[in-house]
């Protein structure tokens, strides 16, 4: 009996080491088909969408500055049909080229059915300008969002006539801002008196005179930020009779100069107003902190946020900011330049912000390419916001002066794991994430209304990108819209708090985010398997607090300030 017994552990050892290893084998074939269909899906209806526009940087050779840094796009629904809308902007001709036709701006409504129709002409937002910028906001709360141009050269703002038109504004209400070289732009009420205001980053001081081509590794290299000086940004009132008044200077944000470009207006102390980050293009970032009275003081550096982690200016390009770790505070995401790691800005607590790209597991592909457009966005629905990152360098023959990048590369997904962690996940998530090209703004919305966010981005001298998300369906969903009464009309700087059992996510309503667009005036909640929400609860801007209970899931709602009802 002995015997019989070593024989048989005899046995098992020598075949446990076959069956363990077949067994691992299984396991990871298994993980490998689950990894490869992946919970994100993002695929390229692009062609399917009917958008024919083109973008050009409006260059003819010379490699001017303005070239590289266009543009910006913004997704909102401009008709009030409940359908979000694009928005595209172009470059215009710089000194040298020609066109037959002069570039312009164009206005894409959504059909519905996945297809979009240029409707430019017969709204009026055809602006022929050197587009950078756009945030949308109804800056006179008559209940149509309004839109502004942060160009190179004079600025515009298009009032929205409600009837699906628009008209430009831009001398009766003051705002061009001068000839200026634009960049991002926001709206924000600073006081919380109902009425949105205007910020305008400026990136810098450009003159043809001063450019000059240099050589890199023996091959033609344009100037930079550090070639020109920096300059102040523009903070305008909103006077709420159609005009509005440049304070600058007296709220203090005239007192600095910098190289801004992306911006997002936040509330990153959680007192309750909004403060204004902006991206410095290799220069220290700047935190503009709010005092509640409109009055502002830079608190960058302090804060945590002018630097990455080891204290080194980066080439910023664009933010976004959301809870990634869902621990009730809104943290910050920016991308960057070409060799730098991406800054995820983990919010501390107290006003205070650290870099932890690093021990999030950001890095990696993100490296090598410059990066530009970016939103914290739940594609999976999971309540964890992933990172879309969108990615091309500026030179056409960069891979002969740096071989880590190329002009056209795939843009980048990293998915949120979580715990505190993120994965790329760009190789595996549909052939939306396999087109190569030299890409700006992004934004994200929900443009089936299907509960699941999409993508457009916005390439340079192409097409733009337009990702259907057909990520797993069955996970539940919350997108709400504000509708403010004695705020400002869509809740523009609000906070939300969405408890649904275990799981509580904060989001905040943006005027101008991510790289010089608009995007997300629709909060999107992602529940997971949870199918029912406890209650909502909403901070409007000027302090009012309120709570809405039996919120239903897997819809689209309106809740209206101070009446506790649901739409």
């Amino acid at each position: 009996m002995r015997g019989s017994d070593a024989n048989r552990r005899a046995a098992v050892r020598r075949t446990a080491p076959w069956l363990l290893g077949a067994a691992l084998l299984l396991l990871a074939a298994g993980a490998a088909r689950s990894a490869e269909s992946g919970p994100i899906r993002l695929v390229d209806a692009t062609a399917d969408s009917g958008i024919e526009f083109q973008h050009t940087d409006g260059g003819s050779g010379q490699q001017y500055l303005m070239e590289f840094m266009t543009a910006g796009l913004a997704l909102f629904d401009y008709d009030n049909d409940g359908l979000i809308d694009i928005y595209l902007l172009n470059g215009a001709a710089l000194p040298g080229a020609v066109f037959d036709v002069p570039p312009r701006n164009a206005l894409y409504r959504n059909n519905g059915d996945g297809t979009f129709t240029d409707v430019t002409e017969q709204a009026g937002l055809g602006d022929t300008g050197f587009g950078l910028g756009v945030t949308v906001g109804d800056y006179n709360n008559n209940g149509y969002q309004d839109v502004y141009l942060n160009n190179f050269g004079p600025n515009v703002l298009y009032r929205n006539n409600g009837d699906g038109t628009f008209t430009d504004v831009t001398q009766q209400a003051g705002v061009d801002a001068g000839d200026q070289f634009g960049a991002g732009a926001c709206f924000l009420d600073i006081d919380g008196n109902g009425a949105l205001d205007l910020y305008v980053a400026n990136y810098l001081d450009f003159t043809y005179e001063l450019h000059a081509i240099r050589s890199r590794s023996a091959h033609p290299y344009p100037p930079g930020p550090q070639d020109f000086p920096p300059v102040p940004d523009t903070l305008y009132r909103n006077n709420q009779d159609g005009t509005f008044t440049d304070i600058s200077e007296r709220s203090g944000i005239g007192n600095v100069a910098g190289t801004g470009m992306g911006v997002i207006c936040f509330d990153h102390n959680g007192n309750g107003y909004p403060d204004i980050f902006v991206c410095n293009d290799a220069l220290p970032n700047f935190l503009f902190a709010n005092d509640g009275r409109g009055v502002f003081r830079e608190t960058g550096l302090l804060a945590g946020l002018a630097h990455d982690f080891f204290g080194n200016n980066n080439g910023s390009m664009g933010a976004d900011c959301g809870d990634y770790d869902n621990d009730g505070r809104l943290d910050l995401f920016m991308t960057n330049y070409t060799g730098e790691t991406p800054l995820l800005y983990r919010n501390l607590g107290g006003g205070l912000f650290e870099d932890f790209a690093s021990r999030a597991g950001i890095g990696g592909a993100t490296v090598p390419h410059t990066k530009w457009g970016v939103g914290l966005v739940d594609f999976a629905n999971r309540g964890w916001p992933d990172i879309f990152i969108a990615c091309g360098h500026f030179l056409r023959n960069i891979q002969q002066i740096d071989d880590r990048t190329t002009y056209r590369v795939r843009n980048i997904l990293l998915q949120n794991m979580g715990n505190g962690r993120f994965t790329d996940v760009s190789s595996r998530s549909g052939d939306g994430l396999a087109v190569k090209d030299s890409s700006r703004g992004a934004a994200f919305d929900d443009l089936n209304n299907n509960g699941r966010v999409d993508v457009v981005v916005l390439n340079a001298n192409s097409r733009p990108t337009v990702l259907r998300n057909e990520s797993q369906a069955g996970r539940h969903w919350l997108q709400i819209h504000l509708r403010g009464v004695t705020s400002n009309r869509d809740g523009v700087g609000a906070r939300v708090r969405v408890v649904a059992g275990d799981l509580s996510q904060v989001r905040e309503v943006h005027s101008g985010r991510g790289y010089q667009s608009h995007y997300g005036t629709r909060l999107h909640f992602g529940l997971g398997h949870r199918d029912h929400v406890e209650r909502v609860e909403v901070r409007w801007p000027g302090g009012d607090s309120e709570v809405f209970t039996d919120v239903p899931v897997d819809r689209r709602v309106v809740l209206i300030q101070g009446t506790g009802a649901v739409e």
